[in-house]
């Protein structure tokens, strides 16, 4: 029987913004979420990436959504790979542009703004906000304080209703 590898959320939640906003001037800049296809493959560069997007993308259970700046879709601020279990939406992987990590980021935000997006497809699929995922172990803490999430057992996490309404509230009530 083959092994299925469990992919841990090890991003980094940089703050709760509106939107992203630009880590030098403050700004802040409208974003869409839109799906990447296997049409739109040759919009990821392999080294803005740790993790392997195109393979994801190629996966038939899940779908992968990228985060662009309006009328700037052609550069990808963060990517989500999602699945609909039936009863709630899992998070596989998410992760930041490499130049939207570590302290000279460009863009704060990106994942919030991507968890939140998960969040809001719950609710469209009427799960009622409940999202889950694997956390890396170091991060859980981390993501009960800015995500509100519940740690479940071993490294397994959600957002119920209540947080996930914190979180739309933040990034898609304008």
């Amino acid at each position: 029987m083959k092994s299925t590898k469990i992919n841990r959320i090890d991003v980094e939640i940089d703050g709760l913004t509106n939107s992203i906003r630009n880590a030098i001037s403050g700004d802040i800049f409208d974003t869409e979420i839109i799906i990447l296809t296997t049409k739109s493959l040759n919009e990821i560069k392999k080294e803005n990436w740790q993790f392997d997007w195109k393979r994801e993308v190629r996966q038939s259970d899940r779908d992968v959504y990228k985060l662009v700046i309006n009328k700037n879709d052609k550069i990808i601020q963060g990517l989500l790979s999602l699945s609909d279990e039936r009863d709630h939406i899992y998070m596989h992987l998410i992760e930041n542009a490499n130049f939207n990590k570590g302290k000279h980021k460009l863009y704060e935000g990106v994942p919030g703004n991507l968890v939140a997006f998960a969040c809001k497809l719950s609710f469209e699929k009427g799960y009622d906000g409940y999202v889950s995922f694997d956390a890396k172990t170091s991060l859980i803490k981390h993501y009960e304080q800015t995500l509100f999430a519940t740690h479940f057992r071993g490294t397994k996490m959600y957002i119920d209703n209540y947080a996930a309404n914190r979180l739309i509230n933040q990034y898609f009530n304008k």
